[in-house]
């Protein structure tokens, strides 16, 4: 939820608003004027926030909320002149004046209580620097960045440096002008190999290979390598202590034809399949020879990624074939591929709805339930408590909520008394007028991002947890959009301003930079804006990043925009394969003696079960499963791992929750229905969480105990759809928010025929509920 605020910080200013004008954008508008706090860090980005670019940098937005950022986002609390470590995986990273540091850490560190609050990390120890001789920069910047590279320079005088790196590349480049050359290791250095340019040796407890071009050598003294080239690459090797230097000496020479491929670029490029209901995405490597013609490199892949690789393409020796060693890193063992020049994924999409649908609740006793619990909240859906962007945001998804189970009961009072208040507040915000300072978005040209005011956490100063905040805009747009298609075509230009802020998806949309928040290669959002600390960037929420991806499937879905829909889908897809992975432990990358299986926070070098703000179990486990919502159910796609963090859960506390319990048994009820149903009503006056309702929760959670859990592995060509097993059989479930009617086909045969505006069961349950003109 929280990405944590600096506490040193330089260069706060507020612009005076006659500098600023309102801009139209359909109905809607947004000012130019600096209207609260400014993006601040170091001094010098007061007033430049190119201020750590080369003058040769690319133009456009700056990136922000990136593995790296902490380079061109500096912050006193770590470096005004350096960064923080840079965790890329398998490598890390640390900026020098003289030059750059290497560290690969095989074993994981833990702090605090095994099985209380406490942390494990694959923290930065240096191995290794390699500079220039006589190179000493007064501050490090930033040259260029791909997808999941960035090359930092070094200037100084006649003396320069510039080094590419990335995830998931064992491999790091180097231009050197104005000297030689120098690895200098930080303790010990024992060289195993020497041939020509090529140099294999141990610093710490690792194993590098460097390779300088045909003509050069390396002079060996002490501690220190040195070299006359201009060119230089360095991997780092999967081997381990006890390897003899003939294993050592067979991987260098398999790395061997690649050092003279440099890498220039990296890409993704993703297709969304319905028929197939995958996500299909290409991750390509663009090499520049040195010398040969050698293309491709060695390529390390993530967890999330391995589990669902189809293919690979490659060049020379290797040819994109995988190494039968892997490297370890903080989300577990990476699999790594030799000459790689592409590899293809096909992640599974498995599917999301407006709301899960009424089976239990629709007639009976059970409706007569629901119905008074939204009688309870008719008055005042939103139950706004504070008016930032974040609480906004949460009492806009609590109204939502109200708004779909409402219409799925043809109470058509309270859900467009919700509808009423969510319409009234977008309004309101997506509008701005010369003077208004407070629920208006901001867009600030300097940094290429839109602010939204009063901003919370850090969305200002850091821009911290932009997809956190705009998903529940987005995704109160979407429900909107459905019963009131003529605001959405007024709104949508607003609507998508906040998609383009968080995670725009058009390379060149020249207001803000590629997928802000999503690291396209580690396969999840990061929430810090500038990511300086020594464990590398974090995301504490990773459910509501993904409220974020939920909102453009679904605002995609109402407004027919295919391409909105799609990058929902990309962004949904990848992000839930890594939350099972690394949240949830699906890699093993969690140490046993950690006593989890279950994070609250990621961090780029590890993981911990914490949060920014609290050290209740309940909230370091419940921050990765609110909101609770049809957009949600990714996490009951292993219901045994859901029945057994609960067990986890209760087991930290000592027993049950006492704290946020309905979002714990909504998360149960994907597990075990009939278990949540029986603890809710065993404790009807709970404290209901901010974002929640009495009737949501128990709305959710009955029907979920009639429907059964997740059908993982059944999908749909259609992306509002999914698939249930409970005691009564299969479940198909599909939804429409479209003007026409639709078919719906499921993998295993099934079809499911939705009129406009309405969501339909067959199976198991046989329903059909729900109303709007749709978009």
């Amino acid at each position: 939820m929280l990405a944590a605020t600096a506490v040193a910080l330089a260069g706060a200013t507020l612009a005076a608003p006659a500098h600023g004008e309102t801009r139209d954008l359909g109905a809607g508008s947004y000012t130019t004027d600096q209207v609260g706090p400014a993006p601040h860090g170091c001094a010098a980005l007061a007033t430049d926030a190119r201020a750590f670019l080369t003058d040769d940098a690319p133009g456009g937005a700056i990136p922000t909320n990136d593995w790296w950022s902490s380079l061109v986002f500096k912050q006193p609390g770590a470096s005004c002149t350096t960064s923080a470590p840079l965790h890329a995986h398998p490598v890390a990273y640390q900026p020098h004046l003289e030059g750059l540091g290497l560290s690969f850490t095989r074993e994981p560190v833990l702090y605090g209580t095994p099985g209380g609050v406490g942390e494990f990390h694959h923290p930065y120890v240096e191995d290794v620097v390699v500079g220039v001789d006589g190179l000493r920069a007064p501050v490090v910047e930033v040259a260029d960045w791909t997808d999941w590279t960035v090359t930092a320079s070094w200037a100084a005088g006649d003396r320069s440096l510039r080094a590419t790196i990335g995830h998931g590349l064992p491999f790091s480049y180097y231009r050197a002008r104005g000297g030689d050359v120098l690895l200098t290791a930080e303790s010990g250095l024992r060289v195993w190999h020497q041939d020509g340019g090529h140099v294999g040796f141990t610093a710490g407890d690792t194993d590098y290979v460097a390779f300088v071009p045909d003509g050069s050598t390396w002079a060996v003294s002490g501690t220190r390598l040195r070299s006359g080239a201009t060119y230089l690459s360095v991997a780092a090797l999967p081997t381990t202590p006890d390897d003899s230097d003939q294993a050592r000496r067979d991987l260098a020479s398999a790395f061997a034809p690649y050092a003279f491929a440099e890498v220039t670029d990296t890409r993704v490029d993703y297709e969304y399949d319905r028929a197939a209901g995958v996500v299909r995405t290409t991750y390509s490597v663009v090499t520049q020879p040195v010398q040969g013609g050698a293309g491709g490199t060695v390529v390390s892949l993530y967890p999330h990624q391995d589990a669902f690789l189809t293919g690979a393409a490659g060049e020379g020796p290797g040819a994109g074939e995988a190494l039968e060693r892997t490297y370890p890193s903080p989300r577990g063992d990476m699999r790594t591929l030799v000459g790689a020049t592409s590899f293809t994924t096909e992640t599974p999409f498995t599917g999301v709805l407006p709301e899960v649908p009424a089976v239990a609740t629709g007639d009976g006793e059970e409706r007569a339930r629901l119905e008074r619990l939204l009688d309870e909240v008719a008055s005042d859906p939103m139950d706004i408590r504070q008016g930032d962007t974040y609480w906004t945001g949460k009492a806009l998804g609590r109204a939502t909520r109200i708004a779909e189970i409402a219409d799925q009961l043809d109470r058509t009072d309270v859900r467009d008394a919700a509808l009423d208040q969510v319409r009234a507040t977008l309004t309101d915000w997506f509008t701005a007028t010369p003077g208004k300072t407070e629920q208006v978005f901001a867009y600030n040209a300097d940094w290429g991002t839109l602010v939204g005011f009063p901003g919370s956490y850090g969305s200002d100063t850091e821009l911290n947890d932009h997809h956190f905040h705009y998903g529940y805009f987005i995704v109160a747009a979407a429900t909107l959009a459905r019963f009131d298609p003529e605001w959405a075509q007024a709104y949508g230009p607003m609507v998508e301003l906040l998609i383009r802020d968080a995670n725009g998806f058009d390379r060149d949309d020249p207001m803000f930079p590629y997928l802000r928040d999503f690291d396209i290669y580690a396969g999840h959002d990061w929430a810090s804006g500038h990511g300086a600390f020594g464990a590398g960037n974090n995301q504490e929420s990773s459910s509501e990043g993904m409220n974020f991806a939920y909102g453009l499937i679904h605002w995609g879905q109402a407004t027919g925009a295919t391409d909105v829909e799609d990058a929902g889908a990309f962004l949904y897809a990848t992000q839930a394969a890594a939350i099972q992975q690394y949240w949830f432990d699906g890699s093993g990358a969690i140490p046993e003696e950690f006593g989890h299986t279950t994070l609250g926070m990621v961090w780029g070098s590890g993981g911990t079960y914490s949060t920014w703000f609290s050290a209740a179990p309940e909230m370091i486990q419940g921050i990765n499963l609110l909101p609770v919502t049809g957009g949600h159910l990714y996490l009951g796609l292993r219901p045994d791992d859901v029945r057994s963090n609960y067990a986890e859960l209760e087991r930290a506390i000592g027993g049950p929750p006492t704290v946020w319990k309905d979002i714990l048994w909504s998360y149960l009820a994907l597990g075990d229905g009939p278990a949540a149903l029986a603890k809710l009503d065993a404790d009807p006056g709970y404290d209901v969480e901010e974002g929640g309702s009495r009737a949501h929760t128990y709305h959710w959670i009955a029907n979920l105990a009639a429907l059964g859990t997740v059908a993982g592995d059944v999908r749909a060509d259609h992306p509002l759809a999914i698939a249930f097993d409970g005691p009564d059989g299969r479940t198909h479930v599909a939804a429409n928010v479209t003007a026409e009617t639709i078919e719906v086909r499921f993998s295993d045969g099934a079809r499911v025929t939705v009129p406009a505006g309405r969501t339909v069961t067959s199976g198991a349950h046989t329903w059909s509920g729900g109303s709007g003109a749709g978009g």
